[in-house]
């Protein structure tokens, strides 16, 4: 193993990784102005939820969001061209994982894994070759690498495809009933609306994410098999690119194949002229510090987050708890209705809570739907009476898949006094 690791290889993947990495994230954040995202989620709202343990992190008053970030779409540009780029992946990285902390209504899983990949550049040598600092001399060119940046990049989206491929396991899925209901509101063009409601072709889509969630990575790896596995990517990222529009996922998680080629064949494609490097067997590893006490552990605590709803009692995909960095993604329709009963303890007088007046209709569908959210609305409650001793009792249910509405919070139970819970069950969440 230890040969394998230790392997230097021409860094051409890991720079035009950089490359593609630095022009996505700079659509991302130019994308998220353009398109309204920023104003709509981190602008027009009264209260934004943060992460829980997070909420110290706020949106910047005014129009400060909005230099935000243009800040980070610059940063972006810089990363490309590899200017001062420790500086720049460094800031990127704390300025976007703060976005990411800082509001979850908008929970996206290629949010989750950007923050995760941004983090992980700032220690590799990215800026090597066909950047700035090179040029400017900030930093000495090199053709390689050690062979261990193009396997950390494997496994970690590996990982992410298999927990993908595993959360699809469940009836809904199989039986086409969230892919029916997904592909339903895709598309307004009847011929297409009339292909998508066809039981054989939702039931394909269903079984098509299942099999390439699955079998994606080991048909990458295999050379025979590599190139159909990248053709099979593109048919399958595109559609999703068109019909879901889930930004720039699609063309992100095409970016990886760059690791599964051989590395002086992506030379050979994006580098013509680049001097050739042979792959070379080294004595030893290559930043082996940075390699055990960092990566390797970083990639444990990513095989294990994504298992932690298994030691939740109840089911992750009724109670919410642990769907969260588990790759659980496009899984499941989640609709409900919550009502919020503040009661005066010392009068008995109660009144409803009208929560429209704090939230916008996104946050209202959130807040209805998600206990983290239920939970964070009802401490802004507790601070809008906090000079009143008050109980809170909820009504809420919601339905899953547009099936039947069930009961989801308890309604005896005073949200005034629940605690919240990371790890373990939250024992006001009703169970199925």
């Amino acid at each position: 193993m230890i040969p394998f690791l230790s392997k230097s290889v021409d860094n051409s993947p890991l720079i035009v990784f950089r490359i593609f990495f630095g022009f996505l994230i700079a659509c991302e954040s130019f994308g998220a102005i353009a398109t309204g995202w920023v104003k709509r989620v981190l602008i027009d709202p009264q209260f934004t939820f943060a992460f829980i343990g997070f909420e110290w992190l706020q949106p910047l008053e005014g129009n400060g969001m909005y230099f935000y970030f243009s800040i980070m779409g610059i940063l972006g540009i810089l990363i490309m061209i590899g200017y001062r780029y420790i500086l720049s992946i460094s800031l990127y990285t704390v300025l976007w994982a703060s976005v990411y902390f800082m509001q979850k209504t908008s929970y996206n899983n290629h949010y989750y894994l950007l923050m995760i990949i941004s983090f992980m550049m700032i220690f590799l040598p990215a800026n090597k070759y066909k950047s700035l600092d090179v040029k400017l001399g900030y930093t000495k060119e090199s053709l390689k690498m050690p062979y261990w940046v193009n396997l950390i990049f494997i496994v970690q989206i590996a990982i992410v495809y298999f927990y993908a491929s595993i959360a699809k396991l469940y009836p809904d899925w199989l039986d086409g009933t969230f892919t029916r209901n997904l592909l339903q509101s895709v598309s307004t063009n009847p011929s297409i609306s009339n292909l998508f409601s066809k039981k054989g072709f939702y039931l394909f889509i269903a079984y098509t994410g299942i099999l390439y969630d699955l079998l994606i990575i080991p048909l990458l790896l295999i050379r025979r098999t590599r190139t159909l596995a990248l053709v099979a990517s593109l048919i399958f990222h595109l559609f999703n690119a068109v019909f879901l529009q889930i930004g720039i996922f699609p063309f992100f998680a095409l970016s990886f194949g760059l690791f599964f080629y051989p590395n002086n064949t992506i030379r050979k494609v994006f580098f013509k002229n680049k001097e050739y490097y042979p792959n070379v067997e080294e004595s030893h590893i290559h930043n082996k510090k940075l390699v055990y006490y960092l990566f390797i552990p970083f990639l444990i605590v990513q095989l294990l987050l994504p298992i932690r709803h298994y030691f939740i009692k109840g089911d992750v995909l009724w109670t919410e708890e642990g769907h969260r960095l588990s790759w659980r993604m496009m899984l499941r329709e989640r609709n409900g209705h919550i009502s919020f009963k503040v009661v005066n303890n010392k009068t008995g007088q109660s009144i409803y809570h009208d929560y429209h007046k704090d939230l916008s209709s996104k946050q209202i569908r959130q807040v209805a739907t998600k206990p983290d959210f239920i939970w964070q609305y009802c401490q802004l409650i507790k601070e809008k009476y906090k000079e009143k001793d008050i109980s809170i009792f909820i009504n809420c249910e919601n339905a899953i898949n547009r099936k039947n509405y069930k009961p989801f919070i308890d309604p005896n139970y005073d949200m005034a006094k629940a605690k919240w819970n990371y790890f373990t069950h939250n024992e006001w969440i009703k169970l199925e």
